[in-house]
């Protein structure tokens, strides 16, 4: 399957093919799950406002400091 041209390399694409006999509201809860695990939602949140580099080592720092404490 082709994307548009506009798609970039390494965007995550979720895709439901959607059976004969299957309610448009099963396919949709099947494609929010699959959205839900591909982690596409946190992903745009986290890219809703630009974070800068420094920022971005400062949370990843604290995260590492969290996680070694358990």
């Amino acid at each position: 399957m082709g994307y548009p041209a506009s798609r970039e390399e390494g965007d995550v694409v979720a895709e439901v093919t959607v059976g004969e006999n299957e309610t448009f509201e099963a396919a949709l809860k099947r494609f929010g799950k699959k959205v839900q695990q591909d982690g596409i939602l946190a992903e745009a949140r986290r890219r809703e406002h630009y974070e800068k580099p420094s920022i971005r080592r400062k949370k990843k720092e604290a995260a590492k400091r969290r996680k070694s404490r358990k």
